[in-house]
């Protein structure tokens, strides 16, 4: 079958009038460019599930790609020995396109004879996530694209145990969706409000008790009592603060400050270049707010309120955007602090910073790192070993307590709530959450950490930037000797295979390079190590921040230009 035809074949069963007409004007202008690009390759269906740019074809999120991925999705189900009821849980954001693909996954599940929830609105991923446990079912599904520019949408799954699938898991789906013929001929379930009889339809939406049972489920994380804190907060044009304003007064916070330009859903994300509070300038707004109304924490969610940045005002003025990893040790403590037991474990991955490691054996708990990815920090947990805090240091943490951890996933309003609460402790001892980073340094070092990525529009240049480096490693990087080279991609430390190499220098620094899971980015993880002599933090931070770009400028050596 040629482009054309394929490109026809996907014409026929497309059942979005949108679609139909840009796959239309295609075909009649003969573009074969534009034919190549959406039907010469298509979307990988894998452990992030699917995520691309929205238009016609299997090379962009559409209707045809989303039905499709949902009769994979309960075919497996279906197929498979372990399921519980055979049944999915279903949220989506407010991207464009994000309802319309969560209703014909509900309607294709449904009509396969699989049970489908649909959550009752746009909400939080940490939403979903919870929700799978709480009911008990056996997948969710989150159509997401998180942090992407507002042309993207994704396709989010998890298993039965709230967390994101892993292999095989996800090799088993991709084979099932390859198998789908046209969509126009699945079967589909009715919707709620369209059966004459209301008991005729085949899958229901849930109501607002979701979202309480959630919010109640993060009453496990360790708190503490103080609540003295004044919050400047952005949701980042995504779904986020309604949850996040009914966490913040349902536990005995005031209300944070939202920013009004950035407080409601906007699939454009009109006031941020890329809609990601890593990304520089994505805070502006919310630091300009807490500035105005003297904040003592600007906070914020990306879209999909999965993840959460926090800023600290400096003693002199300005704002301190803390990294992700300065972040996870603050709140790796506070939860150890409140927690007990010899079982308990705490878990990163392998590019976030070593000081967890540190933090771990100070509290005489077990410490783990895994793969990038919360999909992996999940599963980090045994019989033995009870997870109580997971993080990673793209800003994303799961906490937990005594009875667990109420998100198999990261949670960025559960975070907001802990970083609050932190920071009101301390405010109430006269400290800020900068004296408790001088706290840690004193005791562990200081640990800087950094990223240096590139991102291409020609993935073998990825490929090529990785087969140089294992050809021929650096010897020394920034001044300080390579005394080890691990290849990630053969299985290191008992971790499962993946692309990337890891660098471990002299003095405890390291570098790690991998290709991004979900953009086409290189990306390369950075971090030094210093020790505080006598009580001077600033010298060791200053110093710490010299290795760090003496390692930047070393790595941008081995990156594509």
């Amino acid at each position: 079958m040629n482009l054309r035809e394929h490109a026809e074949a996907w014409l026929a069963q497309d059942p979005d009038p949108v679609t139909q007409a840009e796959l239309g004007l295609i075909l009649e202008s003969g573009d074969t460019a534009a034919l190549a690009d959406r039907f010469g390759s298509a979307l990988e269906f894998g452990t992030a599930g699917l995520r691309g740019e929205l238009g016609a074809g299997p090379n962009r999120m559409n209707r045809v790609t989303v039905m499709r991925a949902a009769a994979g999705l309960g075919r497996r189900l279906l197929d498979g020995g372990e399921a519980r009821g055979r049944a999915v849980m279903i949220g989506y954001d407010a991207r464009h396109g994000s309802h319309r693909f969560a209703l014909d996954s509900a309607a294709v599940l449904s009509g396969m004879g699989v049970r489908a929830w649909l959550l009752p609105g746009p909400l939080p991923t940490p939403v979903l996530a919870y929700a799978v446990r709480h009911l008990a079912a056996d997948a969710g599904v989150m159509v997401t694209a998180s942090h992407n520019p507002p042309g993207d949408n994704g396709y989010k799954v998890y298993w039965g145990d709230g967390s994101q699938i892993v292999p095989p898991v996800d090799e088993e789906i991709a084979v099932r969706i390859a198998a789908v013929g046209p969509v126009n001929e699945l079967p589909l379930g009715t919707a709620p409000g369209r059966a004459r009889d209301p008991e005729e339809a085949t899958w229901k939406v849930l109501g607002d008790e979701i979202v309480q049972a959630y919010l109640e489920a993060l009453r496990q994380i360790p708190l503490g009592d103080a609540r003295d804190v004044r919050v400047a907060y952005t949701p980042l044009h995504g779904v986020g603060a309604a949850t996040a304003l009914r966490a913040f007064m349902e536990f005995g916070f005031a209300a944070p400050l939202v920013v009004p330009e950035q407080c409601l859903p906007d699939p454009d994300f009109p006031t941020v270049a890329f809609p990601n509070p890593e990304e520089p300038g994505a805070m502006d707004l919310v630091l300009e707010l807490a500035g105005r109304v003297g904040a003592d924490l600007a906070l914020a969610n990306d879209p999909d309120a999965d993840r959460c940045a926090v800023a600290v005002p400096l003693p002199g003025g300005g704002w301190r955007l803390l990294t992700g990893d300065e972040v996870g040790g603050l709140l790796a403590e506070h939860v150890l602090r409140r927690t007990e037991g010899d079982d308990r474990l705490v878990a990163t991955t392998i590019v976030s910073s070593s000081l967890l490691g540190r933090i771990a054996e100070a509290h005489g708990v077990h410490y783990a790192e895994t793969l990038t990815g919360f999909k992996w920090i999940m599963r980090a947990g045994s019989p033995t070993h009870r997870l109580v805090f997971g993080y990673e240091e793209a800003l994303g943490y799961s906490l937990g307590g005594d009875r667990g951890l109420p998100v198999h996933d990261k949670d960025g309003i559960g975070a907001a709530l802990a970083v609050a609460a932190l920071a009101a402790e301390a405010g109430r001892d006269g400290r800020t959450l900068l004296d408790l980073l001088d706290d840690q340094a004193r005791r562990f070092g200081v640990h800087a950490t950094g990223q240096l990525s590139v991102r291409v529009a020609d993935k073998a240049l990825i490929d090529g930037a990785m087969a140089a480096l294992r050809r021929d490693p650096p010897a020394e990087l920034g001044g300080r000797a390579v005394t080890r080279v691990d290849d990630l991609a053969l299985g290191v430390d008992n971790l499962p295979p993946t692309e990337g190499l890891r660098f471990r220098l002299a003095g405890g620094a390291r570098v790690v390079i991998r290709p991004s899971g979900t953009e086409p980015k290189l990306k390369c993880y950075l971090e030094a190590v210093v020790p505080v002599e006598g009580d001077d933090v600033a010298a060791a931070r200053q110093a710490a921040a010299a290795d760090l770009e003496a390692l930047r400028t070393a790595m941008a050596a081995y990156l594509p230009a």
